[in-house]
């Protein structure tokens, strides 16, 4: 007696689109953000005079001083912070802050291009962040709504007249 057994082809593994929540996009922009927002500050040092001049205590046209540095940390700690809030903030309050920080950073980022040095390596600093401020901007404005559960759960506080 034979036995026939039906043989199949294992079935073909396929890769899905996982969402990935707008929260959690918004914060990788933040962070790329930042390591753009270092790397351009930090490569600009090896531009010729700029070390002489730190060492003489001016950066750009700043002298060196306690306010400077204090004002350097708080510039550098707004988008830092959003890399948190963009975590941990309501809906509401993330999209009004993602919105309200990313346009104000916009100007400030083009501050870097004053001075009309290195206007490429600046330039292409501020292009890229401001592709990421873009997206920020774009991702916060189409922030997707939706309906409250208290709302949707509603019931008439009576029924319709004619029904029982």
């Amino acid at each position: 007696m034979t036995t026939h057994t039906l043989q199949t082809a294992p079935a073909r593994a396929t890769r899905s689109h996982q969402q990935v929540p707008l929260q959690l996009k918004l914060a990788a922009a933040w962070t790329s953000f930042m390591c753009l927002y270092i790397y351009v500050d930090v490569l600009g040092l090896y531009k010729p005079g700029t070390v002489e001049g730190i060492l003489k205590g001016q950066v750009f046209t700043f002298a060196i001083t306690q306010t400077f540095f204090a004002s350097a940390l708080a510039a550098s700690a707004v988008p830092m912070m959003m890399i948190l809030l963009s975590t941990t903030l309501p809906a509401r309050a993330n999209r009004l802050t993602n919105l309200v920080v990313a346009s104000l950073l916009i100007p400030w980022m083009a501050f870097n291009l004053v001075g009309g040095e290195w206007l490429f390596y600046f330039g292409l600093g501020f292009a890229l962040e401001l592709i990421l401020l873009v997206f920020i901007l774009r991702s916060a404005w189409t922030w997707p709504l939706t309906v409250s559960p208290a709302v949707s759960r509603r019931q008439p506080a009576s029924p319709p007249i004619g029904m029982p």
